[in-house]
């Protein structure tokens, strides 16, 4: 039995890097106290019981951890987010309930709005929707 408590903690540690999101560390854990448990008893039953509560403990012990390791990671602005709320041209222009277009950053976007905005008008990126910008006036100083 001990070869497929090897093999199933190559596979849970396969899944677990070509993841890398923390779906199934614990139970490779597991796998390996199990796997360990098979040198002492030939009992399945007591191998599945050891997997099972080593993953389960493994679980809660590290569960507050990654919460807070993830509380703490401050997102990295991506491409889009860094428009929200700069300042584009635009390009082509925008009706409420039609596309336009604008620059921002030298790229163009499709651009929609609920204000009509004429070629050469400034506007300001309000959010985003899949691949569209919402934009919105730009305010006056």
């Amino acid at each position: 039995m001990s070869i497929y408590w090897i093999i199933l903690f190559l596979v849970l540690l396969f899944i677990e890097l070509a993841t890398v999101n923390l779906v199934s560390i614990w139970f490779a854990i597991g796998a390996v106290a199990a796997f360990i448990t098979s040198f002492f008893t030939d009992s399945v039953l007591w191998q599945l019981l050891v997997f099972v509560v080593v993953s389960v403990v493994a679980l809660f012990i590290t569960l507050p951890m990654v919460r807070k390791a993830k509380k703490n990671r401050k997102p990295v602005p991506t491409n889009l987010d860094r428009v929200i709320g700069k300042k584009a041209e635009v390009i082509k222009e925008i009706k409420p309930n039609h596309y336009g277009e604008v620059e921002i950053f030298g790229n163009v976007w499709t651009a929609v709005s609920d204000d009509t905005f004429d070629v050469g008008d400034k506007v300001i990126v309000d959010s985003i929707d899949g691949v569209k910008l919402i934009v919105k006036k730009e305010e006056e100083k």
